[in-house]
Parts: structure tokens; sequence; C-alpha cells
């Protein structure tokens, strides 16, 4: 775990987003942004490691039990990150604008090759989730029912 690929991707002289570095982490914090780039997706991201594990969700986290979204795993990022809202300049990576949709503290309960098992407690979701590795960067994000952990 590093963070190369998210420093690669970036001019820091030209965006407002933090550099970083691979740090302690602090707690059990997740984030989901909603990014307006060239098109409108929901980045969810989980503070383990000392860095922020995050995918790219289209259709934004699932509310209902049962549904299942496509989440994209992207490059990791800095814990900073998990406080950045704002604009990235046209010219650069992911240019548009970035809000903090929700966030809040989780809690890992399985964490296996290909899945992670999880229950976020936040301000707007709440309840158990599992991420599912289907194949290359894919996963599908899921929030269960109750009672099914």
């Amino acid at each position: 775990m590093n963070l190369k690929e998210y420093r690669q991707k970036r001019d820091f002289e030209g965006t407002s987003e933090p550099e970083g570095e691979l740090g302690a982490t602090v707690g059990s914090r997740f984030v989901v942004h909603k990014h307006q780039a060239r098109h409108l997706h929901y980045d969810f991201r989980l503070e383990m490691g000392g860095l922020l594990k995050s995918w790219a969700v289209p259709k934004g986290v699932p509310l209902e039990p049962g549904v299942r979204r496509l989440a994209v795993q992207v490059e990791d990022h800095p814990i900073e990150y998990i406080d950045f809202a704002g604009v990235i300049p046209e010219g650069q990576y992911g240019a548009g604008t970035v809000e903090i949709w929700d966030r809040g503290q989780f809690e890992l309960s399985r964490q296996a090759p290909g899945r992670l098992e999880f229950t976020l407690r936040g301000e707007k979701l709440s309840g158990d989730y599992v991420l599912i590795h289907t194949d290359g960067k894919n996963w599908l994000l899921i929030k269960r029912k109750a009672g099914t952990g």
C-alpha cells in the first residue's frame, strides 16, 4: 500500500487536493464523496492501513437492503482526503466538484481475500454492507438485510 499512483495522477501545484503521507490509521472512519466529474459518481472510502481504500460507485452507495452496486476500485488516497471538499480545476485528473455526501465510522466484521464485511454508522448510511471482488478492479457493494451478518 502506498500513494505512488495517487501522486502520479495529480499536479499538486494545480489542485487543492492533499498530497498526504502514508500515516497511522486514526480510527475506522469512512467518507462518501459526491464527485461531479465528467460523469456524476460517488467515491466510497474506508480508512485502512494508514490510507483510504477507495472505490468509485457510479450509481451511489445502496440505501436499501439487497441492492447491488458496481464499485470500481481506484487508487488509494491519503488519510487527509477524508476531509477534502472543493473544486478540482479543469485540466487536472478528476476535474469537477467534490462534496462530502456522508461520513462516519465503520466496523470491519470480516476481511478475507476478495471480501470485506462491515457496518456503517454515518449521517446518511447505516447498517451492514459487503464488498465482493468480482474481477479486475470491479467489486459489488451490497447493503445486507438486517440479521444476515
